[in-house]
């Protein structure tokens, strides 16, 4: 055996498959069509069906449902002997949040009741309490019993964090353990202003991470130290906040986090999968593996979990995944398919996943640019309105940035200090909520020459979501606000008659023609591009501010006015003082950008091209244009470049087909030619560059320490390999 195979198995297990096995699967599951499957996939490992809400084995639990057509039949044993007899790792999966009513009726104290005592149900199941016996007694012991029988590598649980944020169990194991970690009595209903309710939030959070370590001690103690036990997680913390899943508390305590972002959504698109793996590695790191169940039937408005999914959705999925080091991890619903279509969308990108590993792994990002997420930020700032508040924000930067192709990560607010020495530039997208520590590594982080670009409220609440008395970075900003807002916030309305949102930027100073048809234009390089106009559309909301001395003012508000009928559409006041867009520049030495207006929120809601390009120039400036990538020509390109010993890697996903919702991408537009600049600091000279996906090999031209390459078209994706 080499010395591969000796390493544990999730540092070396790349490739993953799952039948997610149904209660008919037992009469006639096709052990050689799968086993033919893992190979022609080259899957290093499976995920099987164990138990939790259904067996797939016959259990010594008596209230431990058995598929209803499992018989005397062990179908859990007989797909792991042949997965083992192919050298494949074997996770044990579970599915434990909910049983049926015969097991609520023998323990009705397990499971997750409202303030009358009656039990939480979906359909005909009974949601099982995170806090009671169910999780701290039973469940480590049916995965005893696996791992005596079995001996799987490890678990993985679909469903771990058990009922989510839209309710407050009140059984009496919960009432009980609040009672003794907090010393009050559970909160009644959801009110943010309650400090006991904020408790329970931040509590709900321990008591799902509590359930991780027990589990693990338990496996661990019983299957050996590389025996994990690992929830799935989802990748985007906008989402995983509702189920309490923390992602930077998980990955503390993981060797490797099993992600179950299956696909593109209104609200992410396929760049999503890239931003995640890059967020998960931030938290994780880069040493580590992050695979992600990839959906092969059709998710959209509407899912149809028998269906297949149109190959491009699941490629452009899958593409971009690997753009950003997920691991791949094909997912099927059942082990019989009558379109089985989806067989053939995932076989070539797994083949080429292992031709090009060598390429996809042991290798770090490049990167100037960081941008802030935080847990508190999206609880006690989101509170109830987490899409307006914090995702919008978040998603209209991310976008911005992918589409001017800079390269960026995510970065957790509790990591600033740890990671402030690789960035040049960090963004705020509204991170309105930072706790002390948080403001002092901003403040530390800008005393050492570094450059901000923030948002919005960015640290005018505590970490409970409390206004500060004094909001914790404008003294960086070289603002004080006044408490007023300007515009509309919240959702908007299409309505001609309803005008609050038609407001707009007036950008300075102000051009005449003569001066912007010459060229010669005294305005800010955050303005560039806008030569040709006074202002911009606007249509957020805008935080009033006044400005200490040094800060230059780039544009302004223009109040609301008609938009119908089209004779009273005209501007009622043109022009004020009230700022929209400053900068400054620090004593220190950095470059500081503040958007008073949330331009970032509103490109996040709407994708004019004119939010984008302010966002964009914004970062260019703070970061001194010394970005490490230029990549030019036509298309929607998702740039993510890294860097190994001897070479550096690009990978750009063509997505200029993929931004229409609803609906589903039915077609590729190859784009180029591409123009390609790399920005070498370390001396390092590349003699060629290999495309891993077309397999040609293109020269490379050097000068002032840069290599620029020029790359005839892209068809979905491309690999770079510069060496």
């Amino acid at each position: 055996m080499s010395a591969q195979q000796h390493r544990p198995w999730y540092t070396r297990t790349r490739r993953w498959g799952q039948t997610n096995l149904n209660e008919l699967d037992p009469l006639d599951y096709d052990a050689t069509w799968w086993r033919d499957y893992w190979r022609r996939t080259a899957v290093q490992g499976v995920i099987v069906n164990a138990g939790g809400i259904v067996a797939f084995y016959p259990s010594r639990f008596a209230l431990h449902y058995r598929a209803a057509s499992l018989g005397d039949r062990d179908l859990f044993g007989e797909i792991v002997a042949l997965a083992r007899a192919e050298g494949l790792t074997v996770l044990a999966r579970m599915d434990s949040n909910r049983v049926d009513e015969r097991f609520y009726r023998m323990h009705p104290d397990w499971f997750v009741v409202d303030a009358t005592g009656d039990p939480y149900r979906v359909g005909d199941h009974y949601l099982t309490c995170v806090n009671s016996d169910y999780y701290k007694v039973y469940l480590p012991n049916v995965l005893r019993e696996i791992i005596d029988l079995y001996h799987p590598d490890g678990f993985t649980d679909n469903s771990w964090t058990g009922a989510g944020r839209d309710c407050i169990c009140q059984c009496e194991s919960c009432q009980r353990k609040f009672r003794e970690d907090t010393g009050h009595a559970l909160p009644a209903v959801a009110n943010w202003d309650n400090p006991v309710y904020r408790q329970w939030i931040t509590w709900s959070y321990r008591c799902r991470i509590a359930n991780w370590e027990l589990n693990n001690r338990t496996t661990r103690a019983r299957g050996g130290p590389d025996c994990l036990w690992l929830g799935m997680i989802h990748g985007n913390p906008m989402r995983s906040h509702l189920a309490f899943c923390d992602l930077k508390e998980v990955a503390a305590r993981s060797q490797m986090m099993m992600s179950d972002q299956q696909s593109r959504d209104e609200f992410t698109g396929f760049e999503q999968n890239g931003l995640s793996g890059k967020l998960l590695h931030g938290v994780l790191g880069w040493d580590k593996l992050v695979p992600e169940s990839m959906a092969t039937y059709v998710r959209g408005e509407h899912t149809f979990r028998k269906a297949a999914n149109p190959p491009r959705e699941t490629r452009y999925w899958m593409l971009d995944g690997f753009a950003g080091s997920i691991s791949p991890w094909w997912h099927h619903i059942g082990a019989r398919q009558d379109d089985r279509r989806q067989f053939s969308t995932v076989e070539p990108l797994m083949r080429w996943h292992a031709a090009n590993e060598a390429y996809l792994y042991d290798r770090e990002p490049v990167a100037n640019v960081g941008m802030l997420w935080s847990q508190e930020n999206i609880d006690f700032y989101g509170r109830d309105d987490v899409r307006e508040r914090v995702q919008l924000p978040w998603q209209g930067f991310s976008l911005a940035l992918t589409r001017a192709r800079i390269p960026y990560l995510p970065v957790h607010a509790d990591h600033i200090a740890r990671d402030a020495r690789r960035f040049a530039v960090l963004i705020l997208p509204d991170l309105a909520a930072l706790t002390v520590a948080q403001a002092n590594a901003l403040h530390a982080f800008v005393a050492n020459g570094g450059n901000l670009v923030v948002t919005g409220r960015s640290g005018s609440f505590d970490a409970w979501g409390d206004p500060r008395p004094r909001p914790a970075l404008d003294n960086l900003l070289g603002i004080d606000r006044t408490g007023k807002r300007y515009g509309v916030a919240g959702e908007h309305t299409s309505n001609w008659e309803n005008y609050a949102a038609h407001t707009y930027l007036r950008l300075l100073p102000e051009l005449n023609q003569a001066a912007s048809a010459a060229g010669d234009t005294p305005r800010h390089r955050i303005l560039a591009g806008f030569d040709e106009t006074d202002i911009v559309a606007f249509g957020g909301t805008l935080e009033g501010i006044t400005l200490d001395a040094g800060v230059d003012v780039l544009a302004t508000h223009i109040p609301a006015f008609p938009i119908y009928p089209p004779e009273f559409s005209w501007m009622h006041e043109p022009r004020t003082d009230i700022p929209a867009i400053v900068v400054r520049e620090h004593p220190a030495g950095g470059r500081i950008v503040y958007f008073a207006a949330d331009i970032d929120r509103c490109y996040g809601r709407q994708h004019l091209p004119d939010h984008g390009d302010l966002l964009a120039n914004a970062v260019r400036w703070a970061a001194r244009d010394a970005l490490p990538l230029t990549v030019e020509g036509p298309g929607y390109l998702d740039c993510h470049l890294y860097r190994q010993e001897g070479r550096f890697i690009l990978h750009i996903v063509n997505l200029s087909a993929c931004r229409a919702w609803p609906g589903y991408i039915e077609e590729v537009l190859p784009v180029g030619p591409i123009r390609i600049t790399l920005r070498l600091d370390d001396g390092f000279k590349p003699q060629h560059v290999s495309l891993q996906v077309s397999t040609l090999k293109l020269p490379v031209h050097m000068a002032d320490g840069q290599a620029t390459v020029e790359l005839p078209a892209i068809t979905d994706h491309e690999l770079l390999v510069f060496s």
